[in-house]
């Protein structure tokens, strides 16, 4: 017996010293594996395993799919994060007993496998480096792969080369990816390897796949979703970080709405230990708006703390973690705002448009800020796309904030050249500079004509609705486009407005009262058709007078006991958001309604609401009513 064992370990010898290539072997758990997704013992052997990896699944009740396994202790609530076992160490817990001696025998000859092994590595890895584009690393992948982790960092590499390129470019590039021979290779090795994956590389590669466009119903996708569960407890702050981002960007189905229910308990045990900003705005982005309100604080408290380490980058991606959140947090939010203001020059034109919306989805408002936002474009703005600028204004405009100077600039150009107005950005500017009611000074008849002989331009073309926002907004400015005009008040037109069902119908009709009311009082002269309802106010308001003088004298008997054309105060009592954020400034439809009271005799005194009791508001009202020099805004 001992002489059979010695004949067979000396041929093992004679083998190795040839050098033949030997076949595979795969440990029990791997075999298991590998029949389990293809059915073979190879999949790459399989003609048709190179198209399962995106075969779209069925209904989720006919998915063969496991989700949460009953098995992995995804909730425990243990501290310490037990460090991942190698691939090696895995093969060796199962290895059998024969196997182990074979190993211990032939410890002769590791010495000179691992040097080639570890040339090859850095051979590879310094190839990786030198490639530029996701083309190459393909071909690096299919001709010096061998192993899992090459795998994984080739198509890391793949993406971060990816996003680096402009969207024309990335089109272009992902056809070639999605082409190319080596892809499909490389994500059969990331569906069969998963399991084998370190917790770093399983992370990053479902956020590669993910960015890369495969799409998150196929088998590729889920299987990694459902790997991440099984190893959650194993991830460290960094990978937790870079899975949530990934979980944002994706729809919520069964292993999706697990991972995030998974990730949402770990976190909440983790966020005391983080320090890092970057991590916890990320989890704010996984969390969005359905976490529970103490988690958003635990959150809120966790950046505080870290809040004097505020960097601009991470000051723009706490705004957006807030808006995933919806998280109004005033702390955080001013905390941003100074340090964004400190390093507005850093700034990137989709940086601040970003940071705009965001305030607005908070309901943030801070008038410094968009004031430095507003200066900053203001002293870029030679060098800005006029497209741009409109895309600014249109931002502040939703704030209620009036750029004043950038709104004069703008102006400019448009007189100067006004070719660049499509339908579209016309539209916007009618709406940015109405309601934060903006007349240029000085050429404010010379830029209305401009854009009124922009708006005869695609009066073939517009809608109806267009049309009446269009005309709208110009009346609230107090100019009557009389082409467009014309246009809107043809019967066809004006009766298909207001279909039955519409949704806008109360806004529409709205509008339409308000042009009525601006060819009346601000244009009495405007010949209106039949069809269209009007009263005639100036001779409405003879008329009461007259029946009035008549009446007062038949009561009291002489001229003397009453006085006429006697000026009358009207008061407005607006709330402040009818002013342009930060000042005393009406927007468009105050300051519309302001003008037609004027028109009217009225002497408009505009009052915003204030806190104060029945008392503090008699006085106040008296002073100002009897008062021969009262202000026109209270």
């Amino acid at each position: 017996m001992n002489n059979k064992i010695s004949n067979l370990l000396n041929t093992v010898r004679c083998l190795r010293r040839c050098g033949p290539v030997l076949a595979p072997k795969y440990s029990a758990t791997t075999r298991k594996h590998i029949s389990w997704i293809g059915g073979h013992k190879d999949p790459l052997e399989n003609v048709n395993f190179r198209k399962s990896f995106l075969n779209i699944f069925p209904s989720p009740r006919g998915s063969s799919l496991r989700f949460l396994s009953q098995k992995a202790d995804v909730f425990s609530t243990g501290d310490e994060i037990q460090p991942e076992k190698s691939t090696e160490a895995m093969g060796s817990e199962q290895a059998p007993q024969s196997s182990l001696e074979l190993k211990n025998l032939e410890d002769d000859s590791e010495g000179f496998k691992a040097k080639p092994l570890l040339d090859h590595n850095e051979q590879f890895f310094s190839s990786l480096r030198k490639c530029t584009c996701p083309s190459d690393v393909l071909d690096l992948a299919s001709e010096s792969a061998v192993s899992i982790k090459h795998y994984t960092n080739c198509l890391t590499t793949v993406w971060r080369l990816l996003k680096s390129l402009s969207e024309d470019q990335q089109r272009y590039e992902k056809q070639l990816i999605f082409e190319h021979p080596a892809f499909v290779k490389l994500c059969q090795h990331l569906l069969r390897d998963s399991r084998r994956m370190t917790r770093a590389d399983l992370v990053f590669s479902l956020h590669a796949v993910v960015n890369l466009g495969v799409p998150q119903n196929t088998l590729l996708v889920q299987t990694l979703l459902r790997v991440c569960q099984e190893k959650l407890n194993q991830l460290d702050n960094r990978c937790i970080s870079v899975l949530a981002t990934t979980l944002a960007g994706l729809d919520k189905d069964k292993n999706v709405s697990a991972l995030q229910a998974g990730l949402q308990l770990l976190a909440e045990q983790r966020i005391p230990s983080i320090g890092d900003i970057f991590i916890l705005q990320n989890l704010m982005k996984c969390m969005g708006k359905d976490a529970p309100v103490f988690l958003k604080k635990k959150l809120e408290m966790a950046v505080l703390k870290e809040i004097d380490h505020l960097t601009y980058l991470n000051a723009r991606r706490v705004f957006l973690g807030l808006v995933a959140m919806n998280y109004c947090s005033i702390p955080i939010l001013n905390a941003c705002s100074k340090k964004i203001q400190e390093n507005i020059h850093d700034a990137r034109f989709w940086h601040l448009i970003l940071i705009l919306e965001a305030c607005h989805n908070l309901q943030y408002r801070n008038v410094k800020l968009f004031s430095t936002v507003a200066d900053y474009v203001n002293s870029i703005v030679c060098i800005l796309d006029k497209k741009q600028i409109i895309l600014f204004l249109s931002a502040f405009e939703i704030l209620g904030f009036q750029p004043s100077e950038l709104m004069g600039v703008f102006a400019e150009k448009v007189t100067a050249d006004s070719e660049f107005l499509d339908l579209k950005s016309l539209l916007i500017v009618l709406r940015v500079y109405s309601r934060l009611n903006y007349l240029p000074k000085g050429q404010h008849h010379l830029f209305f004509e401009t854009l009124q002989s922009c708006l005869n331009k695609y009066l073939p073309q517009i809608s109806n609705t267009e049309l009446l926002k269009a005309v709208y907004s110009l009346c609230i400015l107090g100019h009557l486009p009389h082409r467009a005009l014309d246009q809107l008040l043809q019967k066809e037109s004006y009766e298909g407005l207001l279909p039955s069902g519409d949704l806008y119908k109360e806004k529409k009709e709205m509008m339409l009262r308000c042009v009525k009311t601006c060819m009346e009082l601000d244009s009495p002269s405007f010949t209106k058709p039949a069809f269209v309802p009007t009263e005639n106010f100036s001779s409405l308001v003879s008329l009461n007078l007259r029946k009035a003088r008549e009446a007062l004298l038949e009561l009291l008997g002489d001229e003397n006991m009453f006085r006429q054309n006697v000026q009358l105060l009207a008061f407005l009592f607006v709330p402040v958001s009818a002013f342009c954020l930060g000042t005393t400034h009406p927007q468009g439809k105050l300051a519309m309604k302001k003008r037609h009271l004027n028109k009217l005799g009225y002497h408009v005194i505009l009052v915003r609401f204030q806190e104060m009791t029945n008392e503090d508001a008699v006085e106040f009202l008296k002073g100002k009513i009897y008062s021969k020099n009262a202000s026109p805004i209270l």
